[in-house]
């Protein structure tokens, strides 16, 4: 067995320790889809190196050590017994190729972000959450499963320097510069979702807020982004500990 932690830098370390973390929370939120879907997070110190889950394990056995390190086109360059699957990092690569600032993307399956994904109109302003996020988010497309390279540029241009993403029919991602932010973004669009499909299966009467709430929420948000990731994914993380600290091996 690789001794991963002696074999690599104290920062890919770091990283690799927080992003199994980031791991951790997807099932403990009810966001996972068996081994499917995928988060990824820059190496410290490079442009094309990336570590990523590797391909068979539910997201709560994902720990440190067994994250695999991949370049752009997903290939393996660690010494590792574990595989990737190098179709699922064709969204990821895409995004950190293209933006620099993307240092950790998410993307998800979700129950209710897929639902909210299937809708024409995608995520409405009803609840404050979505009022906070919803001029943060682009929309991309459906055009089948992403196998294809040539599909990377559409995507990459509908993104455009936002920070989420509404894949229609398929999902949800999020972009951030670390690991806080990534987790802060994906979690504010994954209960928007949330609390629109339950008003909306109520089948009474939806409360459309005022223009101006909406637009005062919407300049809230924006001046709080980054501060909440700073406060929220220490206390998760602690939390993540506090339930199984194995992804710290």
């Amino acid at each position: 067995m690789v001794d991963v932690k002696n074999t690599v830098s104290k920062e890919e370390w770091d990283i690799r320790v927080d992003l199994a973390a980031f791991y951790r929370t997807i099932p403990y939120f009810g966001w996972d889809d068996l081994i499917f879907t995928h988060i990824s997070a820059r190496v410290p110190g490079t442009e094309d190196h990336f570590l990523i889950n590797p391909y068979g394990y539910l997201f709560d056995e994902i720990t440190a050590s067994n994250l695999v390190k991949v370049d752009l086109n997903g290939k393996i360059i660690s010494e590792t017994n574990n595989f990737v699957n190098p179709a699922g990092f064709i969204i990821h690569s895409a995004i950190h190729e293209a933006r620099s600032d993307a240092h950790c993307i998410v993307h998800l399956h979700s129950n209710d972000g897929v639902a909210v994904a299937s809708l024409k109109d995608g995520l409405l302003p009803l609840a404050q959450t979505g009022m906070l996020v919803r001029n943060q988010i682009a929309y991309h497309d459906y055009e089948g499963v992403a196998l294809l390279e040539d599909e990377k540029k559409r995507l990459v241009a509908d993104l455009g320097e936002k920070n989420l993403m509404i894949l229609r029919n398929h999902g949800t991602l999020a972009a951030g510069k670390n690991v806080a932010d990534a987790f802060t973004y994906i979690y504010f669009l994954e209960k928007a979702c949330t609390y629109q499909v339950r008003a909306m299966a109520g089948k009474l009467e939806l409360n459309a807020p005022s223009t101006e709430a909406i637009e005062t929420t919407k300049q809230q948000g924006e001046a709080s982004q980054g501060m909440a990731g700073a406060l929220l994914w220490p206390a998760v993380r602690r939390k993540m500990e506090k339930l199984d600290p194995s992804f710290m091996n």
